[in-house]
C-alpha cells in the first residue's frame, strides 16, 4: 500500500497517536485496542463502526511491526430488558436474567440467547478480516476474575458516588435527573446497539445494574453500592441491596421475587458492577489505550466522561483515547428493517455486498462523519464509486486518502481478503440477474455476450459479486419492480406507430448483428435517434435530441417489458437475446 501521510489518512494519525500513548503508559507491552458490543439481540450496521474504527487502527499499527489486540468485550451479562418484535411472548418471564441465562431466540441451535447473537457477529467479523480476541463478561464476572476490582469498588463507593454527585447536581438544576445516565455508553448500549429507541429513564437505570436511585440519586435503601447482585432464586436483577461490610465483604440483598440473603463478595460471583463503573474497570484490568465511543459521549456526565475520573480515581488506571464516532445510517430494506424490530446486520449488508467495499464504507469516512449503508438503488451507485476509483489506482491517478483507503478495504496485515476475478458492474450483473431469474446458463450467454473480444467463460470468475448482486435482486427489490420480458409481441401498440417509430425500430434491428455487444448496443440504441435527425452517431446531444432519446427508450421498454423504464437497455438487449429482439419489435 502506498505511504501516505498522516493529515491524509485518518487511521494513519491515529496509529501514530497509540503507538506514542502506548509507549508513554506501558513501553514494550501488547497495544490493547478495544471494542464493546452487547449480543442483546441482532448487531447491526450501526455497531460495527465501534468494531471497524479500532479494527481499522489496530491493523495499521500491526502493519507497522508492533504487538498489538483487538479485545471485543461481548457484554453478555447484561441483563435481559424485553422482548423483541417475533419472540414469544413467554420470554417474558426471562427479563432481569443476564443475557447468557436467557433462552436462545426459538429454533435457534445456541445455547442462549447471547451465543445465538454472538455467532452472527462473529461469522460476520470473520468474512470482513477482523482478527479479535473476545472476552465473555459472563465468565469474567462468574469466575471470579474481577473479585479484587469488585472488592475495590465497594470500598471506594463514597468516591464513586462523589463523582457521580458532581454530575447528579447538574442534571437536577436542568431539571433532568436521569441525564447522565441518558447521556453515556450504556444509553448508547441499548438503543444503538439493539436497534432500538432510546431507553426512557427507568429502562435505563435497570439496565445499567443499580435502579433508578443508585444510579442517578446515589442511593437504594441504605446508600450507593455500585454492584448490582443477580437472585440466587429468580436469577434476575431486581433486587435491593440492603447493607455491605468493609471487612468482611458480606453483601445483604433482598429481591422483588420475595428472597433476601446475604453473601459474602469474596466467594460469590454472582453479580456485576453497575455500568459507569464496570467500564472504567475494564479499561484498567485490560491496560485499553485504544477505544472509540459514541458521539453522545461528550456530553457532561456521560459514560466516557464519568469513566475518565473514575478510572483514575478507584482502579489507577488511564482512560483510552479515541475517536467518537458518528452514527451510521441505512437507506433501503425499510420492510425487512421493520419486521426484523431493529435495523440490518453486517450478515444483511454481506448478502449483497462483497466485504472489500463494507469495509471501504467504514475506512474511507472519518469516524466522525456520518454516512449511509445502501439497501435500495444506491447500491449501484456505491459500486460504481468503488470500480471507478480501481480504475484511478490502476492509473495512478487517485488521491493518496483514497488509495490508503481501497488498501485497507482489500487486505489486511494478514493478507488479501476473498475479491472478484472479474468484476463486472454490479448494475449490469443485478440486472441480468433480474431478467434471467438466476438461470445459470443463460446468464453465463449473457455475460459472455458483454465483450465479445474477451469473453466471461465461467460464472466462477465474476463470482462473489454476481451471487451478491442476484441476492440483491431477490431480496431487496419489490416484486413490482421486477424486469418480466414479454412472452409475445405487443401487436397493438406496433400496430399503432407513425412512420418515424417504425423507422426507428428498423434502424435498431438492422444494427443489431454488428453492434451485439455492451458497448455496440450502448452506441446503437443512442445513434438511432441521431440517424433520424439526420446527426453524425457521434453528434452531441441537444436538448431536443435527448428528448427524442427518451422516447425512444420508453418505446423500446414497452415493447419489451411493457413499462416504461426498465434496466439499462444494452442489457435489457443482451439479456432478451437477438431472435426474441426481433420477435418482440415486430420484425
Amino acid at each position: 500500500m502506498a505511504q501516505t501521510s498522516p493529515e491524509a489518512d485518518w487511521v494513519s494519525r491515529f496509529a501514530d497517536e497509540v503507538i506514542a500513548e502506548a509507549e508513554r503508559r506501558a513501553p514494550g507491552k501488547p497495544i490493547v485496542c478495544a471494542s464493546g458490543l452487547s449480543p442483546s439481540g441482532p448487531i447491526h450496521l450501526g455497531n460495527l463502526r465501534e468494531v471497524m474504527t479500532p479494527h481499522l487502527v489496530a491493523d495499521e499499527i500491526r502493519r507497522r511491526g508492533h504487538e498489538v489486540e483487538h479485545l471485543i468485550s461481548w457484554d453478555d451479562y447484561d441483563r435481559y430488558r424485553k422482548v423483541p418484535a417475533g419472540v414469544d411472548a413467554s420470554w417474558e418471564q426471562h427479563i432481569g436474567k443476564p443475557l447468557t441465562s436467557v433462552p436462545a431466540p426459538p429454533g435457534s441451535e445456541h445455547p442462549n440467547w447471547a451465543e445465538h447473537f454472538k455467532a452472527a457477529m462473529t461469522a460476520s467479523l470473520a468474512e470482513l478480516g477482523v482478527e479479535f480476541r473476545g472476552v465473555s463478561q459472563t465468565q469474567m464476572y462468574t469466575s471470579g476474575a474481577y473479585r479484587d476490582q469488585v472488592l475495590l469498588a465497594m470500598r471506594e463507593r463514597a468516591t464513586i458516588d462523589a463523582v457521580l454527585d458532581r454530575y447528579r447536581t447538574k442534571d437536577k438544576s436542568a431539571g433532568n435527573g436521569a441525564g447522565p445516565a441518558a447521556g453515556g455508553k450504556q444509553g448508547q448500549k441499548q438503543s444503538q446497539k439493539q436497534g432500538q429507541k432510546p431507553v426512557d429513564a427507568a429502562e435505563l437505570a435497570a439496565a445499567e445494574g443499580s435502579g433508578a436511585a443508585s444510579e442517578d440519586d446515589g442511593t437504594s435503601g441504605a446508600g450507593y453500592y455500585p454492584y448490582k447482585p443477580y437472585c440466587a432464586v429468580c436469577e434476575t436483577d431486581f433486587t435491593t441491596v440492603t447493607g455491605y461490610d468493609d471487612d468482611t465483604t458480606e453483601l445483604a440483598y433482598t429481591c422483588r421475587c420475595g428472597h433476601g440473603e446475604t453473601v459474602r463478595l469474596s466467594e460469590s460471583h454472582r453479580g456485576k458492577l453497575v455500568w459507569k463503573v464496570d467500564w472504567p474497570m475494564r479499561w484498567a484490568y485490560e491496560g485499553v489505550v485504544f477505544e472509540p465511543s459514541g458521539v453522545d459521549h461528550s456530553s457532561p456526565g456521560s459514560s466516557f466522561v464519568v469513566g475518565g475520573q473514575i478510572v483514575r480515581e478507584v482502579f489507577g488506571g488511564a482512560q483510552p483515547i479515541g475517536p467518537m464516532y458518528a452514527f451510521v445510517g441505512i437507506s433501503g430494506m425499510a420492510k425487512m428493517s421493520s419486521s426484523k424490530g431493529g435495523v440490518p446486520t453486517p450478515a444483511d449488508a454481506l448478502e449483497i455486498m462483497e466485504a472489500p467495499l463494507l469495509r471501504w464504507l467504514y475506512a474511507r469516512r472519518r469516524p466522525n462523519q456520518a454516512f449511509k449503508v445502501a439497501f435500495d438503488q444506491e447500491i449501484q451507485r456505491t459500486y460504481d464509486e468503488w470500480d471507478a476509483l480501481e480504475r484511478r489506482i490502476a492509473e495512478g491517478t487517485a488521491q493518496p486518502a483514497d488509495v490508503a483507503a481501497h488498501g485497507r478495504s482489500v487486505r489486511t496485515a494478514a493478507g488479501e481478503l476473498p475479491r472478484t476475478a472479474r468484476p463486472l458492474p454490479y448494475r449490469t450483473l443485478a440486472s441480468v440477474a433480474d431478467i434471467t431469474q438466476g438461470a445459470e446458463d443463460q446468464t453465463l450467454r449473457i455475460l459472455a455476450e458483454l465483450d465479445p473480444e474477451q469473453p466471461v467463460t465461467s460464472l466462477d470468475d465474476t463470482r462473489p459479486r454476481l451471487d451478491r448482486a442476484q441476492r440483491w435482486i431477490t431480496t431487496q427489490v419489490p416484486a413490482d419492480q421486477r424486469t418480466r420480458v414479454r412472452d409475445e409481441p405487443d401487436a397493438e401498440l406496433l400496430a399503432s406507430l407513425d412512420d418515424g417509430r417504425r423507422e426507428g425500430l428498423r434502424l435498431l434491428l438492422d444494427g443489431l448483428d454488428t453492434h451485439w455487444s455492451l458497448d455496440g448496443l450502448t452506441t446503437l440504441v443512442y445513434g438511432v435517434p441521431k440517424l433520424q435527425a439526420g446527426l453524425d452517431p457521434e453528434a452531441k446531444p441537444t436538448p431536443e435530441l435527448k428528448t427524442a432519446q427518451r422516447a425512444f427508450f420508453a418505446l423500446l421498454y414497452r415493447l419489451l417489458v411493457s413499462r416504461d423504464t426498465g434496466p439499462r437497455l444494452p442489457t435489457l438487449l443482451l439479456a432478451v437475446g437477438a431472435d426474441r429482439v426481433r420477435k418482440l419489435l415486430g420484425a
